[in-house]
């Protein structure tokens, strides 16, 4: 039945497409891609595979001038060793849903393989003037930083999951009003599947040629504020943000966490673009700052964006040719003094096709940060429409 239901609502995303190329009412795009993952565990246990067919529909009606429906939807395809090889983890893991209502569906599955949909946008959104109210599962992205976003409460970004460029939303309401050119105050709360609420209010404004932005709230169990700005240095783009958590129900007998980053940017003439950025963890360890799989799989929060008291992260990427950049990123921690490495290579094939060559290479002792973990290898072919 979940099956029959799915394809309905692919097939009809497919007529409207179709039907309403010169309709600016309707607006559908996405993208289908091919992903193979090669990983070599560190452990030198034997080398696992997994294959992904992962298409992506973005639908958006505007019935009216002031109204909006959105709605996107991921269906996945994933087969091969590696999914036999952590049975039925990986499944579960990939089919884990944390909104008031599941929207994720599982089609087929075996020990091999796995089919599901997962909804990660459908909401509606209202205009009157300067105000804006967006009621649904939306993505709310108060995250200024390109690595480590601690004021991103909502929807924590993980860096590691490069492949989810959308992001996942939450089952949630915002209201923004637009107090100036500049400047606008939001409201926004979410619910989890668990009921746990996440909700605070931020004003954004504009002084001295940057972008600030402060807030305050509760994040499940915790009172949050924080705060960000972006603006430059020169020519060089400054960004920062930090955020600090405090139990509520403990707030008088408990210390509160710290979490902070900032980061540096710059794009020379010949494309070549530089990035340097920390995060500060006052809860963080100084010794070896295990997070096991958790940092590429589980449910981060900006309080576990790192389980160090600091990391350091550079990039560097320079286009070869206007159709072939290389990138090389790297995260490390000092205190344990492991490292990340993540080389690419991007090839732009068409206007809309593209072929990417990715890896993630882990390493230090066990139980450090990075340690213990293998390297990862990822080729992709994506087609845009």
């Amino acid at each position: 039945m979940k099956f029959k239901i799915i394809l309905i609502f692919i097939l009809i995303f497919s007529i409207v497409k179709l039907n309403a190329q010169d309709n600016s009412k309707f607006i559908i795009n996405g993208f289908l891609e091919y992903l193979n993952t090669t990983w070599a565990p560190a452990s030198g246990t034997k080398w696992t595979d997994l294959s992904d067919v992962y298409n992506r529909l973005d639908f958006h009606w505007y019935p009216v001038d002031n109204l909006k429906f959105s709605s996107g939807m991921r269906n996945n395809f994933n087969f091969g060793p590696m999914m036999a090889d952590y049975y039925p983890f990986y499944a579960d893991m990939l089919t884990l849903d944390d909104g008031i209502v599941d929207l994720t569906f599982e089609i087929a599955k075996d020990t091999s393989y796995l089919f599901y949909t997962n909804i990660d946008r459908l909401n509606v959104q209202w205009t009157l003037g300067k105000f804006e109210l967006t009621v649904g599962r939306q993505r709310i992205n108060w995250g200024i930083n390109m690595v480590w976003n601690p004021n991103d409460i909502f929807n924590t970004y993980n860096y590691f999951d490069f492949d989810y460029v959308e992001r996942p939303g939450s089952d949630a309401v915002l209201m923004e009003y637009y107090t100036g050119d500049f400047s606008s105050l939001q409201l926004a709360a979410k619910w989890d599947k668990d009921k746990n609420l996440t909700a605070a209010l931020m004003y954004k404004l504009n002084v001295w040629n940057y972008d600030f932005q402060f807030f305050g709230g509760v994040m499940e169990k915790d009172v949050v504020a924080g705060f960000g700005w972006a603006g430059q240095i020169k020519n060089a783009g400054f960004t920062g943000e930090a955020s600090y958590f405090r139990s509520k129900n403990n707030f008088s007998d408990t210390t509160g966490q710290l979490v902070a980053s900032a980061s540096i940017n710059y794009t020379f003439n010949n494309g070549l673009f530089l990035n340097g950025s920390f995060i500060f963890n006052s809860k963080g360890t100084t010794g070896p700052a295990s997070m096991g799989s958790f940092f590429l799989f589980g449910n981060l929060s900006p309080k576990t964006l790192t389980l160090s008291r600091f990391d350091l992260f550079g990039q560097i990427s320079y286009p070869l040719t206007p159709l072939v950049k290389v990138d090389l990123s790297a995260i490390i921690n000092p205190n344990d003094k492991s490292l990340f490495w993540g080389p690419t290579v991007d090839f732009s094939l068409s206007n809309n096709l593209s072929f990417n060559i990715i890896g993630q290479i882990f390493t230090g002792n066990s139980k450090t940060e990075f340690g213990n973990f293998g390297e990862m290898l990822y080729i992709r072919l994506k087609w845009s429409f």
